[in-house]
């Protein structure tokens, strides 16, 4: 019998920035190396010492790997032999030469409808953000105040035998009921709200919450939105054809006597605006149930850092007084747990929601159900509310350093939370394009957000941007506000 043909050792090379941990990433270099038909049936692989030893990891890495690729008859042991790729492995398709490829149809014609060309927004956030040594951007969670241990054991838990069946079968259009009960006898009394299962949906995040409230109440309708507000859900409406209403928020959010007759649906942020972060006081929330209802017109409520309220108690939500039904309530965990995880949920009447699951299911049916279950292990444990206040305790730390260096700079805070939050809104010197800003800091390894996109119309100040303290470590802000004040001056 011949030898069997070796795999060089030199095959083998880790990329430095991939995900997982070195057993995994050997594992998927193994198996990749045999689903594109590089190593074939037969192939002897290098030892576990030579591979160690060339990829410098230990030994007992390499072992497990093998072992796990072994279970999965990827490879196969020959006594003292080694390892060789299994003759069961998975096979690469012989599909033979590939025809050449020449396009011909106009897709400009061919698109019955299109998403790219709206308005563009950018929000100064390059891809390789986290190689930034001052990155002041919001929205992105900090890796080292997440709870990575309880939420591995509570993912395995939903992974167990007692919840599987929850997990692998089709729900088509049904939730999690660990999840919506913990949403509805926990999370919405927090913010004043009590609502029957029937009267919550999950959602991928708050962003497909927004998308299907729109596609539900907005296509092509007469609707308000605060300015600035944001850029995505301008973005959404757009999409929609709603004839939308920009109206200009002050210091205390959106006035409602400015709403305009024949409105029908109400776009708001009022505990925490976006990106201003003005809290609309209970007055005008009062007004602006009452002005909803002289235009017969529904509201909907994106309550989307209501848990970033370290400094003092937020205001109860608009929903909670709310005595016909005319909020729709937006909530999400993704702010508070991490943005991948995309999870939230929709609040509003039972009809509402009786739509919107219909609409959800003919899209997605619904949202992971291995998601939602870890999600409803974590809450229920206590570990979420426990996450919540030390993310809490590190906002405020990080506040007190933010609003010190801006203030010892002279910059100018155009708005910032009562109650919390994770960022600044900023003014520049009038004349200051922060768009130009923001490019020119990047020398520097400072990321802003420019303000221009939260803005409706041709003609939109261009002097704003946000400062977000979320993912940048306390030690570092001073410095970075420094760098902003010097590139301002």
């Amino acid at each position: 019998m011949a030898a069997a043909k070796p795999i060089p050792v030199e095959t083998f090379h880790l990329a430095p920035t991939a995900a997982g941990t070195l057993q995994a990433r050997i594992q998927q270099l193994v198996a990749e190396g045999i689903l594109a038909g590089r190593f074939s049936p037969g192939e002897k692989l290098p030892s576990t010492r030579a591979l160690a030893r060339h990829l410098g990891v230990s030994r007992i890495t390499v072992t497990l790997a093998y072992t796990e690729l072994l279970a999965n008859d990827y490879l196969t042991s020959r006594g003292r032999s080694g390892y060789f790729v299994s003759d069961n492995a998975p096979a690469p398709p012989a599909f033979g030469a590939l025809p050449a490829r020449r396009e011909t149809v106009d897709w400009s014609r061919m698109l019955a409808r299109r998403y790219t060309g709206g308005p563009a927004f950018d929000m100064g956030r390059p891809a390789d953000w986290a190689s930034y040594r001052y990155p002041f951007i919001y929205g992105q969670a900090d890796p080292t105040l997440f709870d990575h241990g309880n939420w591995r054991l509570c993912a395995m838990q939903a992974l167990g035998a007692k919840n599987f069946d929850a997990l692998t079968q089709d729900q088509f259009d049904a939730d999690d009921p660990e999840l919506v009960r913990f949403i509805a006898q926990h999370t919405l009394p927090r913010r004043g709200i009590h609502a029957r299962a029937e009267e919550i949906l999950i959602t991928l995040g708050a962003q497909n919450a927004l998308w299907l409230a729109v596609q539900l109440l907005a296509v092509g309708r007469a609707v308000a939105v605060e300015d600035p507000c944001y850029p995505a859900m301008r973005q959404l409406l757009v999409q929609a054809g709603s004839a939308i209403a920009p109206v200009a928020v002050d210091d205390a959010g959106l006035p409602p006597e400015a709403i305009p007759d024949g409105t029908r649906v109400i776009f708001t942020t009022p505990s925490h605006q976006c990106p201003t972060s003005a809290t609309l006081p209970q007055e005008r929330r009062e007004t602006l149930l009452a002005r909803a209802a002289a235009l017969d017109a529904v509201v909907v409520e994106d309550d989307y850092e209501f848990e970033m309220a370290y400094l003092d108690t937020p205001a109860p939500a608009l929903k909670s007084r709310d005595t016909e039904g005319r909020v729709i309530y937006v909530g999400s965990f993704s702010k508070t747990l991490f943005p991948g995880l995309r999870l939230g949920y929709l609040v509003g009447s039972e009809a509402f929601i009786r739509e919107a699951r219909a609409l959800r299911a003919s899209v997605l049916r619904h949202p992971p159900g291995h998601i939602q279950r870890t999600a409803a292990q974590f809450l229920q444990l206590g570990h979420y509310d426990a996450l919540v206040r030390r993310i809490g305790r590190a906002m405020a730390a990080r506040r007190a350093v933010m609003e010190e260096a801006v203030d010892r700079h002279g910059l100018e805070v155009a708005g910032k939370g009562a109650h919390g939050g994770s960022s600044l809104w900023m003014r520049a010197p009038d004349g200051v394009d922060t768009a130009a800003l923001a490019q020119y800091l990047r020398a520097s390894s400072v990321l802003i957000e420019p303000g221009a996109a939260f803005f409706a119309g041709p003609e939109v100040p261009r002097h704003h941007y946000r400062l977000g303290y979320s993912s940048i470590p306390s030690e570092r802000i001073a410095n970075g506000v420094a760098r902003i004040a010097a590139a301002l001056a």
